[in-house]
């Protein structure tokens, strides 16, 4: 496999892990809406194979989260990044930058722990510590119940307990056989305790034993711990990087 295919495959696998609510194609690009505040599923995303004129593209994008009443926003990798000159030339303010990392399922760290919890389903507990955890207004608890119906393939929900409640979780998906790991949070009460490490490493177990080969996740580039988190685990392999560019405000 090239390191386009991988780069693609990759790319692909983290899109269909955080499914947006309504997906539009336009000349190579995928329009993504679902409401709420995560950017992923409320972006312009590129797709595989030929992709259309930078302003033809940002025109359309434009008009179509105008429409939704969105302001619009591109998600643009550094595997794609033809519309960046446009991007600049019109405005768009940068934000966001993200790395994605990859590794091996036989390079990553072998961690099993009798009080981490796997299910197929996010049960209400791990939803309502999601949402604590993340600080969820009623809009984003709405959207990503929404989402996490929406995800296809094999999938875990897993979180470790202390004191009698979940602590840290994450879910997983495996999609052509690379398991994405998403929305790894630890209770900031928590934190420093390895819990962080035991519960991706259970859904880095589950993984393995349903026949993942690989394994990638998205991780924000200043995210000091988490980098460190998820290389202690054997994430030691840079794919690409992100970044988004918004467009501002304009005056009245």
């Amino acid at each position: 496999m090239t390191d386009d295919d991988l780069n693609l495959r990759s790319e692909q696998a983290c899109r269909e892990a955080w499914p947006a609510a309504a997906e539009t194609a336009v000349d190579g690009w995928l329009l993504r809406r679902s409401g709420g505040r995560t950017r992923r599923a409320n972006s312009v995303n590129p797709l595989r194979g030929k992709r259309g004129a930078p302003d033809r593209v940002i025109d359309a994008a434009e008009s179509f989260y105008v429409g939704h009443d969105q302001t619009p926003l591109f998600r643009v990798p550094d595997i794609a990044d033809e519309l960046e000159g446009a991007l600049d030339h019109r405005g768009y303010q940068l934000e966001g930058g993200t790395i994605h990392l990859y590794a091996g399922i036989d390079d990553l760290a072998e961690i099993r722990d009798g009080r981490v919890t796997v299910s197929p389903v996010p049960a209400e507990d791990w939803l309502a510590a999601r949402f604590r955890i993340g600080a969820y207004d009623d809009i984003d608890r709405r959207v990503f119940r929404e989402m996490a119906g929406l995800i296809a393939g094999d999938r875990a929900f897993v979180s470790c307990e202390r004191d009698s409640e979940i602590a840290a979780l994450a879910y997983g998906v495996i999609r052509n056989g690379l398991l994405v790991v998403e929305s790894v949070e630890t209770d900031g009460r928590f934190r420093q305790q390895g819990l962080g490490r035991k519960t991706v490493g259970g859904l880095i177990d589950w993984a393995r034993r349903a026949g993942a080969d690989a394994a990638c996740l998205q991780v924000v580039a200043d995210n000091a711990p988490g980098r460190a988190l998820y290389a202690s685990l054997g994430f030691s392999r840079e794919l690409y990087r992100y970044h988004y560019r918004r467009k501002p405000h304009e005056p009245r």
